[in-house]
């Protein structure tokens, strides 16, 4: 498994115990559902998180939910 992210991808790490990465497409990040999510986790870490990756605080399953909703749009 290859740890670069693709062109035109974001990598988050989203999970509330283990964390799992997730590429997500750039184009996400103007939808104000992942724009919430953004800003929760600039809430709960500060824009610090301690492991230095963008980490979004929910679980996989409603982080799965959210981003089949924005492939739909």
């Amino acid at each position: 498994m290859s740890s670069k992210t693709p062109k035109g991808h974001l990598a988050v790490y989203v999970g509330e115990e283990e964390e799992k990465r997730y590429m997500v497409p750039i184009l996400y990040l103007n939808q104000p559902l992942f724009l919430d999510l953004l800003n929760r986790a600039g809430e709960e870490f500060r824009y610090n998180h301690p492991i230095g990756c963008l980490t979004i605080p929910c679980s996989k399953d409603a982080f799965i939910d959210l981003i089949s909703q924005l492939s739909e749009l």
